[in-house]
């Protein structure tokens, strides 16, 4: 980028009426950051992201920070932080005032924590009053939706039912704010009632999602994190660097060259992989090597992440695009998520994709599969591996083909359904839907009623209300917003196929 593109560009941010000071300031970072291009591809490499196949992800050309950080909250609770000058906490109030100037010290690619821990695990030793907690979970929830600002910003709950996440969901159900996502880790220690409160806080609010413990327990071990989207990191880790994989523009590439189905497979797709790979690996390299991120992080002197716990999220979009193209599919019941030739195709490709990064040795930590849940830019690409909109069969279909499809992705996946607003009334029969998806080894699963103001993207949330004033001019507190006025143009999220009971 020449001086004068850049001047541009800053000046454009600089007079955006849409943006606040705040997204102003992040926007002109972004833009600083792009301005330096350190990671030099190879000549195969380039080749495949100019041709949109392999993408960085807007996560900046010069990457000094991990994407993700899944700092070990639990263990800052027990020690506090010497260089914050902070002792552990001895109350709510000290606890959530701990956590609040944390936030703002936890890097990430939105700036402040995009992982604010564990909740009712971390404040349920100091509930003590059972108003006194809510009044100060309240606070919490208030300072970092009008603050941090970004739905892309995540905390868990449960497995367990406690007063503390009884209060979380009681108060997010009340509230009904896009920020901070919400996921319920479930298993068998979830109790039915409090699944149902969970799903009857869910239909109001679009959150939390559920998130299936076994599955991810096998991949990780009983210390991981659900961030962002639904991305699924250890933690006292997080992930390097989120490289995306466009499966719809590789076959498109291949039908321009004319390639056969297996050449397709056997040579195309894992020439796409390398290059990836080959992406992320660099920039990974970069961001420890040259910047000395774990050396000049006071977290990692503190022991609240390790190098180790650190992995490359290797993303992917269009696998369904991908397939109904190489087949030459156009009518709805032939195409990917009714053709049982299609969804085997499907399997094959992420398959193929799962062994060859598996084979790839990255000079730092590992790779793991993520399911990318798409960017406001994008126009008729599907997230991940999921159904497009307007081919989705019946739910039952739908659940067992997205099931199939989620088997690799150890860095996180899901889907997400639309329930029809009667289902307020029946939150026992969504818990049941869940059950059997989480049975047919679904890893991630949201929901939402088609009444509610706060909906679920992709990954993330937004409000309607708040996109509609964004298009009339207006600005609005959540940064995450004018991805959802993409996504509703380019991704259709709100012609997605509302389910009833």
């Amino acid at each position: 980028m020449t001086m004068k593109e850049f001047a541009g560009n800053a000046e454009r941010i600089i007079k955006d009426p849409t943006l606040t000071f705040k997204q102003r300031w992040n926007a002109l970072s972004k833009a600083a950051e792009d301005s330096y291009d350190p990671v030099k591809l190879t000549e195969e490499t380039q080749y495949f992201a100019d041709k949109g196949i392999v993408f960085d992800m807007f996560e900046g050309k010069a990457a000094y920070r991990p994407r993700y950080v899944t700092m070990d909250f639990d263990l800052f609770m027990k020690q506090g932080s010497h260089f914050l000058m902070l002792e552990p906490p001895s109350d709510i109030w000290e606890a959530v005032s701990n956590l609040l100037i944390m936030y703002h010290h936890v890097p990430s690619s939105i700036g402040p924590a995009v992982y604010i821990g564990h909740l009712d695990r971390l404040l349920d030793p100091f509930d003590r009053d059972e108003a006194e907690t809510r009044k100060a979970v309240k606070f919490l929830l208030t300072h970092v939706d009008r603050v941090i600002s970004d739905s892309f910003c995540h905390m868990n709950i449960g497995p367990y039912d406690t007063r503390t996440g009884r209060i979380i969901l009681e108060l997010t159900k009340e509230m009904k704010r896009p920020v901070p996502n919400l996921s319920l880790i479930y298993n068998e220690h979830t109790s039915d009632e409090f699944a149902s409160l969970a799903i009857s806080c869910g239909l109001e609010a679009s959150k939390p999602s559920f998130v299936n413990d076994r599955m991810y327990r096998e991949d990780w071990g009983e210390r991981y994190a659900v961030a962002s989207c639904y991305n699924v990191l250890p933690i006292g880790g997080g992930g390097y660097t989120l490289g995306r994989l466009n499966l719809k523009n590789m076959a498109l590439l291949a039908l321009e060259k004319k390639l056969a189905l297996e050449a397709t497979l056997q040579e195309l797709l894992p020439r796409a992989v390398r290059a990836q790979c080959e992406q992320m690996d660099k920039r990974i390299q970069y961001m420890v090597d040259d910047c000395g991120f774990f050396r000049n992080c006071f977290l990692a002197k503190e022991g609240l992440i390790q190098k180790d716990r650190f992995v490359g999220m290797f993303g992917m979009v269009g696998l369904a695009d991908c397939v109904n193209l190489l087949l030459g599919r156009t009518e709805k019941g032939s195409r990917f998520g009714s053709s049982e030739e299609a969804n085997r195709l499907g399997e094959r490709i992420v398959d193929i994709i799962q062994e060859k990064v598996s084979a790839y040795k990255p000079v730092h930590g590992t790779f793991a599969l993520h399911g990318q849940v798409g960017i406001a830019e994008d126009r008729d690409v599907t997230p991940g591996t999921r159904i497009p909109v307007g081919d989705e069969p019946d739910l039952a279909s739908h659940l067992s083909v997205t099931a199939r499809m989620q088997k690799h992705f150890s860095a996180g996946t899901g889907d997400l359904y639309p329930f029809e607003e009667t289902a307020k009334l029946n939150p026992e029969a969504i818990l049941d839907i869940i059950k059997g998806a989480f049975a047919q080894d679904m890893r991630y699963i949201s929901y939402y009623s088609s009444d509610s103001d706060v909906i679920r993207v992709t990954g993330y949330l937004v409000k309607k209300s708040d996109m509609e004033k964004l298009e009339q001019g207006d600005q609005v507190v959540a940064d995450t917003t004018p991805f959802g006025v993409g996504a509703k143009k380019g991704l259709r999220i709100l012609e997605r196929k509302v389910n009833q009971l």
